[in-house]
């Protein structure tokens, strides 16, 4: 192992261990002369990834899938010895609960925005006043936008409000638990603002989408048993490589000294000071503003307007028996508007093909941005009320054999008009702070492949600021 002069390592301390921090300490141990530190205020390592048994089945209660087509969790995958195991799901076939009735999503849509009036028209998802309506699209003039503007008035402006209610929203929300009228066009829909200024938006996407359709491989990726595997063998790996992984230890200070940082973790009854060269903050916006605040009060300003959805995942095991007709499809989104307590189900053991046996597993999203009271009903409640969704949804009779509640307070940061903006300003006033970096969810993106490419750049860019003169 290679020592700096004096024989110490550079130490440096990632405070946060969801799949960003463990990313970004993934690639600090790489290099030998550093030591790496993870410092985790809750029991347990991995954040939104996490696996759990229901009805003797294990199952992932959180994140329970990647996009494959971005690199970075396909190549930490391959890494860890993981690569080999990757599943595709069995189908992509999905529906939304609208009018009434379980209806196919359109044929060519880029995150519910329409590329075809047909498709839109025989899905049945809007009427057929609604399609008209978004037909309008190719006469009106181009929508012309100077800053940026949520996704509900730019779509609704080009193709009538319920495209936006009955497509666009339930799909954005199986990402940010997030409103349409509220989530920035350019942060969440890169592909559609990237043709906003388009005479007809209609007819741009629907000739991007002719050309984006030849990406190869599959969309979406898995691991049997849970793509929680990923967070638990990257625990795994760093303990193994000499990373010191400290759990319950939430930071309580971070202060700047003559050679490096300073953190202080534990209790105030008991705390604990951890010296560090270079620190890593892979937290939510608010732990890390409070950690700033004193640091970079501007950053930590900005930080603490970004606000984050609460959510709950209700994983259900039924007989077979129990639906009325086989359960097809991967499963289907609620939009808002139809006033039902889940806002997704996803047919786990029909998506995947590694769930063996006979039941049903089902999972249902409940929470959206705001909805606060939903989410303080009892578990019992929860589970109750979406087996009555389920149930006016597909037929399901009678009760799950076994059913488990998984509650993510603050899971999901919104990126709300402006946010790249924001992003911008809070990297630019974190990187005028030596040996400092950020990253994970609030910024770059909330997917697995996102973090982790946060993760990444964060370690990256602490390892060239520590060893740029000396190499």
């Amino acid at each position: 192992m290679t020592d700096l002069p004096g024989g110490r390592r550079q130490r440096v301390v990632v405070i946060g261990a969801g799949v960003a921090g463990l990313a970004a300490a993934h690639e600090l141990a790489a290099d030998p002369r550093v030591e790496v530190i993870v410092v985790e205020g809750s029991p347990r390592t991995g954040g939104k990834l996490l696996r759990g048994e229901v009805a003797g089945v294990r199952t992932d209660l959180g994140a329970e899938s990647l996009l494959a087509r971005r690199p970075e969790a396909i190549g930490l995958l391959d890494e860890l010895g993981l690569g080999s195991d990757v599943v595709h799901p069995q189908t992509l076939t999905a529906a939304v609960w609208s009018r009434g009735a379980l209806r196919p999503l359109p044929a060519g849509h880029v995150m519910g925005v329409p590329t075809n009036l047909r498709a839109l028209a025989s899905s049945g998802v809007v009427s057929k006043r609604a399609v008209a309506r978004a037909a309008l699209d190719e006469a009106l003039p181009a929508t012309r936008f100077d800053a940026d503007i949520s996704v509900g008035a730019f779509v609704g402006a080009r193709m009538g409000r319920a495209v936006v209610d009955r497509l666009v929203e339930p799909l954005l929300g199986g990402v940010y638990a997030g409103r349409a009228d509220e989530l920035s066009l350019r942060a969440t829909l890169p592909q559609v603002a990237a043709v906003a200024d388009s005479r007809s938006l209609l007819k741009a996407l629907n000739a991007r989408s002719v050309v984006t359709a030849t990406g190869s491989g599959p969309v979406f990726a898995g691991l049997p048993g849970g793509i929680g595997r990923l967070a638990e063998t990257l625990t795994e790996s760093l303990i193994s490589r000499g990373v010191a992984v400290r759990l319950d230890s939430a930071v309580r200070g971070l202060a700047r000294t003559s050679s490096g940082w300073r953190l202080v973790i534990g209790s105030a009854a008991a705390p604990v000071v951890l010296d560090a060269d270079a620190v890593v903050i892979a937290t939510p916006a608010a732990p890390a503003a409070r950690l700033l605040t004193q640091l970079a009060p501007a950053a930590a300003r900005e930080l603490g307007a970004i606000d984050y959805a609460s959510m709950a995942i209700v994983t259900m095991a039924f007989v077979r028996s129990a639906f009325e007709k086989p359960v097809s499809g991967s499963g289907f989104l609620v939009p808002a508007v139809e006033r039902k307590l889940i806002k997704a189900a996803t047919f786990s053991s029909v998506k995947w093909g590694w769930y063996t046996g006979d039941l049903v597993m089902v999972r249902t999203s409940i929470g959206r941005y705001r909805d606060v009271a939903e989410l303080q009903r009892t578990d019992d409640e929860l589970i109750a009320a979406a087996v009555r969704d389920l149930a006016d949804a597909t037929g399901v009779r009678g009760a799950p054999v076994d059913a488990l509640v998984t509650r993510w307070g603050g899971a999901l940061p919104q990126y709300a008009v402006g946010h790249l903006e924001r992003v911008a300003r809070i990297k630019a006033l974190i990187d005028a702070v030596p040996l400092l970096a950020i990253c994970g969810a609030a910024y770059d993106g909330v997917g697995i492949p996102a973090c982790i490419g946060s993760g990444r750049v964060a370690a990256t860019q602490v390892l060239r600021e520590m060893f740029s003169e000396r190499q």
